[in-house]
């Protein structure tokens, strides 16, 4: 929402807004902008001369400035109608959409057509280390967009990606997420369904060729659908894979390709990426160079820092399939260390016992596992909620030493007395996890000191 009001500064556009909170670095960003932000909603934060107001997702009825802009009869908006109408409309657009992979997959998509020379826009949920901002807006014909099936407004319950006139769509993968928003399973394959109905029959539709659920969506799709995948079907199959510490090797159409990147996941998003470049134009030999310097994304297997041998990685990580595929990654990376798992159940759908099964299993492939207890669950269903006793039972019938802890710092105090040199601790959380990196850092540091 930042970076948007920015660029429409930047249009010649008079901005104002506000928000519960006001953070760092975003408001000193705006204030460097011009934008003035108000902290905390009231119906007199909205000019009386507003010609459109755009409503974040996180805003609903009761608020006070959306009764005001209600009351009113004022033009409003989404931030992807505001996204679509201004930015998107008449551009080539690559949105990357799945269930897991967006961010790294659209931070590399935007990486190759930015050093192949193509300048393009992007508006990305996370930081590329190589683009060093998750948003820009430029004259480029190519927009790519992380394509995410959360719902829009309160006044408009489709999935956001239906808003961004997608020409090219990567579809990773699917599976049941956002449980405060979809029913089930098919709710959000209906929504990928919504989504592919308005790709254009010159656009082009890459889908996991190796993931049933991904290819239901695609049947009758008007667009030319390509499958993407390790299967022998796939129109552009990967083969020769392999993988060392710190890097992947494969052939995709008959090109060999390297990343500096661990796991099969991160093969599956670079071939992703490979397609929908070469789709745009790119040579396949300027993508090849390009891919093997990308430098990742921010949050994403993303080594902090290092104490008393023992070696401290953030991870965005929060759903069962995206845990286990990085904690495989860092074993792959880390052959003979030990390695930990620091879970905070925080998104909505992890904090919820839907998968409560599968996060054990998942989990299980560290060698111990701490999990703090489930923060906001009076805003979790009766009934619903994520039993972490049961899922530190699971893994100690496993074989595995896990912990329920009440916070970061217990965690870090427990932790410190079981940590040895070669040890390799991953913090799985969508959110800050109360700075549980720095905490551990500071934590080894002043132990190796004494």
């Amino acid at each position: 929402m930042g970076a948007v009001a920015a660029a429409m500064k930047e249009r010649g556009c008079v901005v104002s807004g506000s928000d519960e909170h006001v953070y760092e670095p975003m408001s000193s960003f705006l204030e460097e902008k011009g934008i003035i932000i108000k902290e905390g909603y009231g119906a007199d934060n909205i000019p009386m001369q507003a010609d459109t107001v755009v409503i974040g997702n996180a805003m609903s009825r009761g608020n006070p400035e959306v009764e005001a802009v209600l009351e009113r009869r004022l033009a409003y908006t989404s931030l992807p109608g505001l996204l679509r109408d201004e930015f998107l409309r008449g551009r080539r657009n690559l949105v990357v959409t799945g269930t897991h992979g967006k961010t790294t997959t659209a931070s590399m998509l935007a990486h190759l057509l930015q050093s192949c020379g193509r300048e393009p826009g992007y508006m990305i949920g996370g930081i590329a280390r190589d683009l060093g901002r998750g948003c820009r807006f430029s004259d480029s014909e190519f927009f790519v967009l992380e394509g995410d099936e959360y719902d829009t407004a309160f006044f408009d319950k489709r999935s956001k990606f239906v808003h961004y006139l997608p020409e090219v769509v990567i579809i990773n993968n699917i599976e049941f997420d956002h449980a405060d928003i979809f029913e089930d399973l098919e709710a959000i394959k209906k929504s990928f369904r919504n989504m592919l109905n308005i790709v254009p029959r010159n656009g082009a539709v890459f889908v996991n060729g190796d993931d049933q659920h991904a290819l239901d969506v695609v049947s009758g799709c008007h667009a030319q659908v390509l499958r993407v995948g390790f299967d022998a079907q796939c129109e552009r199959q990967i083969t020769e894979v392999e993988y060392g510490p710190g890097c992947s090797r494969f052939t995709i159409h008959g090109v060999v390709c390297e990343i500096p990147m661990d796991g099969e996941f991160n093969v599956r998003n670079a071939a992703m990426a490979f397609c929908a470049a070469c789709f745009s134009g790119i040579e396949e030999v300027q993508i090849t160079e390009s891919l093997s310097g990308f430098s990742g994304v921010a949050r994403r297997q993303e080594l902090r820092g290092e104490e008393a041998g023992v070696k401290v990685i953030d991870d965005f990580g929060h759903h069962p399939t995206a845990i286990r595929a990085t904690l495989g990654a860092i074993r792959q990376r880390y052959p003979g260390s030990r390695v930990w798992a620091l879970f905070e159940p925080r998104s909505n759908t992890s904090r919820r016992n839907l998968m409560q099964d599968e996060l054990a299993d998942s989990l299980s492939v560290a060698d111990g596992v701490f999990v703090c207890p489930v923060t906001d669950c009076g805003k979790v269903p009766a009934g619903q909620l994520l039993n972490v006793e049961a899922v530190v039972g699971a893994l100690g019938e496993m074989g595995r030493m896990a912990f329920v802890e009440p916070g970061a710092d217990a965690i870090v105090t427990k932790f410190k007395s079981l940590a040895e040199p070669g040890d390799v601790v991953v913090v799985l959380s969508n959110g800050g996890f109360d700075g549980i990196h720095v905490k551990l850092l500071e934590a080894l540091s002043a132990g190796k000191q004494g």
